[in-house]
């Protein structure tokens, strides 16, 4: 009871975060703190009730895990909200959750032997943000024509084509940099991406209106890790770590 109750308070605050890093880019450090408070009488609940193990896996978790996404912010593989979730979680969740409904125990696939379930979730994190180069494979396909897909066949995984009037205030960036020289545009790849300002704009929609460009860039979305994370997060506690899963599936 006391973790399905942990899991609701995490869920709704994952969400909350989703729609927050969607609409603005951005996620109040404020709320991990919150979360944490809410869920402290049912952590203490649980020292209470195991005792001093308890206690020591919750400081395994939360150092291991504060120490493994430490780096990775500090590489610049991992945003600062990202790595506060993910720390928030160790602390509540130093185990797998114990949770059984309807007669089935979960998550399904069984406890790894790596017990820290928010590294759980950041495994299963990253598998599962191969869902969406596939998605965005799928809608190229779906709606770009013969002549598209063969001009640029690399860029149907990682972006799609927009409207140049459709670009404002949207979390997307140009795949491509426009350099206007000598009467003609050369289209260059962009590693990082162009982040669509004013000035981006302005020069866009002179390129289209003299039709130097078609009125279609190629753009690639933004999307925020924290909803992976969310996925990671519920996914792992139905189903468990997918990646330990895997590997036993294929060793069996």
């Amino acid at each position: 009871m006391i973790d399905l109750l942990k899991l609701f308070i995490c869920i709704a605050f994952l969400l909350y975060s989703c729609y927050s890093d969607l609409r603005t880019r951005t996620v109040r450090n404020e709320l991990w703190g919150v979360v944490i408070v809410a869920a402290l009488p049912l952590v203490i609940a649980d020292i209470v009730l195991y005792g001093k193990a308890y206690l020591l896996h919750t400081l395994v978790s939360v150092t291991s895990v504060y120490l493994f996404v430490y780096i990775l912010f500090r590489l610049n593989a991992f945003g600062g909200a990202d790595a506060k979730a993910l720390i928030a979680l160790s602390f509540i969740f130093p185990y797998f959750p114990d949770i059984a409904i309807s007669g089935h125990e979960l998550p399904l696939s069984g406890t790894p032997p790596l017990n820290i379930f928010a590294f759980s979730t950041l495994v299963n994190a990253v598998l599962l943000t191969i869902v969406v180069p596939l998605g965005i494979l799928a809608y190229n396909l779906c709606t770009l024509s013969m002549h598209e897909i063969l001009e640029r066949p690399f860029y149907l995984v990682v972006g799609y084509k927009c409207p140049v009037s459709g670009l404002r205030d949207r979390h997307i960036k140009l795949i491509e940099n426009y350099i206007y020289k000598d009467g003609k545009v050369r289209q260059e790849f962009s590693r990082s991406g162009v982040v669509i300002d004013d000035s981006v704009m302005r020069r866009l929609e002179q390129l289209t209106s003299r039709g130097l460009i078609g009125d279609r860039v190629w753009v690639t979305p933004g999307l925020p890790f924290m909803i992976p994370i969310t996925a990671g997060f519920i996914s792992a506690t139905l189903y468990g770590d997918m990646m330990f899963h895997g590997v036993m599936l294929f060793l069996c």
